[in-house]
């Protein structure tokens, strides 16, 4: 693809002077709700997250990194420096494969963005500062999430490198940019120093190494000190998306589009494209838990009933999730491998956070068995960042044969959550943590409901932690 057209247009002014200047007011009531909406999903998801891989070593060795009480871990309440709080916190978000994604982006922004931006509140009033109010936060979300995701959905090459940290890091860098006041030469600052710690490959991606979630956390954390540098003095690079060794030109193989794309930002708010993760594993993986439900529902079968599952996927979602099943899979691998995610909805009749945690459920051989009758295979689609749409062939033992095609997978905008389902998945999150009160999770979810009359973001952690902490 030729990036001619593209040459003459460096989105980064734009792109500086929305996140400098983007105000609350400026927000129409659907992208405030939604920002609501998906800020509650991400701390219920974060709270989940405390069951992650690894998780509680990491804790444990983010305490040696330095004890000042500055931020809190969500869920074990401990008090680190906010940089590793953001870190520890942003790998819990992920580590589940169950926060919100921009589908068009192929990109999870929450994860980064409000690990960095809740560590930054809370380090700020540590340290006696002015409090960061409820609608200075939604407005400094929003525009994160606009400015991650546009380096999502202008790139048009296959995913090399791993987008929740990559784009997801300028999304945090932004977001602590905005809170602190910065004004467009520092944006622009903290930006340009964000690009110089940009990383994060699709290797443990294909692997379903703990380290894909690591890779969230390191950008959330270094969004959060880049701006502290932009904030002392430091001077980034300027020419940072679209220059010779640009991010569109080394991180997304120099295929992009800018022209067509750039408009969008503070036109569009992205916001409210963000779609829900229903289940924790591989956005890309949903299509066939959908895809069974609804054939389920029409046709009433058993798992034991079906001879086939053949899913026909855009290349996206068979280059990511349509790897082999194995027999002992490490939980990362089985929640974003089709096959094994389409035999555990069969096989339990849903699919949660339970399905993948031990050697029981993972090793299962009826599990195994079921998954060994999917089959994926990649479609024509053109656009290698399209999730959708995805048709599925079901054909049952008795000879039966039944087809479907989605066009957009619950959770999507156009196939939503609900606001009660929205509170009930993040109750049921939250209820993964015996030492948290049903009542404090009540009162939080009724807080984000009207986060924009919040005095101080601090008070939404201060029962995110168990009671004998506070």
């Amino acid at each position: 693809m030729s990036n001619a057209l593209n040459a003459a247009t460096d989105p980064m002014p734009h792109l500086v002077r929305h996140v400098a200047n983007l105000a609350f007011d400026d927000l129409p009531p659907s992208a405030i709700a939604c920002a609501k909406t998906f800020i509650l999903d991400t701390l219920g998801v974060g709270i989940a997250g405390a069951n992650g891989t690894g998780v509680g070593n990491l804790r444990k060795l983010a305490q040696t990194w330095g004890r000042e009480p500055e931020a809190t871990v969500w869920g074990s309440g401990e008090r680190l420096p906010a940089a590793s709080a953001a870190l520890v916190n942003g790998y819990q978000i992920h580590s589940l494969e169950y926060d919100c994604v921009h589908e068009r982006a192929v990109l999870h922004p929450m994860a980064a963005i409000l690990s960095a931006a809740i560590a930054f509140s809370e380090r700020r009033v540590a340290h006696g500062g002015a409090p960061v109010d409820g609608r200075s936060f939604i407005a400094a979300i929003v525009a994160a999430v606009d400015l991650a995701t546009f380096l999502g959905f202008a790139a048009r090459g296959s995913l090399r490198f791993f987008r929740p940290s990559t784009a997801g890091g300028f999304g945090a860098a932004a977001t602590i940019a905005k809170l602190s006041g910065f004004d467009e030469h520092q944006v622009a600052n903290a930006l340009g120093i964000q690009y110089s710690q940009a990383s994060g490959t699709m290797q443990a991606h294909v692997e379903g190494s703990p380290c894909l979630a690591l890779q969230v956390g390191f950008a959330g954390r270094a969004g959060l000190v880049s701006a502290d540098l932009a904030g002392a003095g430091f001077e980034g690079p300027r020419d940072i998306l679209t220059g010779r060794h640009g991010y569109f030109r080394l991180f997304e193989n120099d295929r992009f589009a800018i022209d067509g794309e750039i408009e969008r930002i503070g036109r569009d708010y992205q916001v409210e494209e963000l779609a829900h993760k229903p289940f924790p594993s591989g956005r890309l993986t949903h299509g066939t838990i959908d895809a069974l439900m609804q054939l389920q529902s029409r046709h009433g079968f058993k798992a034991e009933d079906m001879a086939s599952l053949e899913c026909f996927v855009p290349p996206v979602v068979a280059r990511q999730v349509g790897r082999p099943d194995i027999a002992t899979p490490d939980p990362n691998y089985a929640k974003l491998c089709i096959p094994f995610v389409a035999a555990t909805f069969l096989r339990h009749g849903r699919v949660d956070v339970g399905e993948f945690l031990g050697a029981e459920m993972l090793n299962d051989p009826i599990t195994h068995a079921l998954a060994g009758r999917v089959a994926v295979t990649e479609d024509d689609n053109p656009d290698l960042n399209a999730m959708n749409p995805q048709r599925f062939v079901l054909t049952l033992k008795n000879g039966d044969r039944h087809e479907l095609t989605l066009n957009h997978v619950l959770g999507h905008p156009k196939a939503p959550l609900t606001a009660a389902q929205n509170v009930e998945k993040f109750m049921r999150n939250w209820a993964t943590n015996p030492a948290l009160a049903t009542a404090d999770g009540e009162w939080l979810a009724e807080t984000i409901a009207q986060l924009e009359t919040v005095k101080d973001i601090t008070d939404i952690t201060r029962l995110m932690v168990p009671a004998d902490l506070r």
